[in-house]
């Protein structure tokens, strides 16, 4: 059901008017990072001829890299698709993910594979990565459920070339990111009924003060009144092709 609920809303995600780019880079130590929008909550992050796949799920990967190392932060098929993952996935390149997505995914996802709890800390394929909880406070299928519990699923921050590069994942705006400390570059989603509006995701980002923003995870919303609600904050919002039937536009 949640697959079609998102198919229909990349219908309208697909008119939205902001310019867009296929394609972006951060400033880092030992060379650019550079980011790849796939589609939704896919993406691929390259940096010092290292490449890593977050949620490699949806989408064309026809030209994606190989991975030296993929993120899984949830059970739901917009994240977890073992298929792509055998697909985009280097020999003997680990696989990082929440027990739950191991247990989902069982002998499917072959080892190697490191399982981070909320909280936990590792180093993984040469990238220090920290498991920060991602979780609804409020919304849910029906009265007194949540789409995604406290504890399931993991948001990642990975440590590269001196830069922190954050990916919330499927959350609403909850203790644990208000908190979070020295964000250069963060992906944020905005998508109902799932996670947030894009007002909720601007006064989140507020509080924890990213550089950079990227809105992903956006079907069904409009990523430009996102931009809007944080024009002045001095936080820099970057705008991406993340539905590739919409016509790329703005580089960063």
């Amino acid at each position: 059901m949640r697959t079609c609920a998102l198919n229909l809303a990349l219908s309208t995600s697909l008119l939205y008017s902001a310019a867009v780019s296929a394609q972006s880079t951060v400033a880092a130590t030992g060379g650019n990072i550079t980011i790849t929008p796939i589609q939704h909550a896919s993406v691929q992050v390259e940096h010092a001829g290292k490449v890593i796949q977050v949620d490699p799920a949806q989408g064309d990967f026809t030209k994606a890299k190989a991975a030296d190392l993929v993120l899984v932060t949830d059970i739901h098929g917009d994240h977890l698709n073992p298929d792509l993952i055998a697909k985009v996935r280097k020999p003997g390149a680990p696989v990082v993910m929440p027990a739950a997505v191991q247990t989902e995914a069982g002998a499917k996802i072959p080892a190697p594979i490191e399982v981070l709890a909320n909280g936990q800390t590792k180093t993984v394929a040469g990238v220090t990565i920290e498991a920060v909880p991602m979780y609804n406070l409020q919304r849910g299928p029906s009265a007194g459920q949540l789409f995604h519990t406290k504890g399931r699923g993991n948001g990642y921050i990975l440590a590269l070339g001196g830069k922190r590069v954050y990916f919330a994942g499927d959350t609403e705006c909850v203790p644990e990111i208000k908190a979070l400390k020295n964000i250069d570059v963060a992906f944020m989603p905005m998508n109902l009924p799932y996670t947030m509006p894009p007002s909720e995701a601007a006064e989140c980002v507020k509080a924890f003060k990213p550089k950079i923003v990227y809105p992903y995870h956006f079907q069904g919303q409009k990523p430009e009144e996102f931009e809007a609600a944080l024009k002045g904050s001095g936080i820099e919002v970057r705008i991406l092709n993340w539905y590739p039937a919409t016509p790329a536009g703005r580089a960063n």
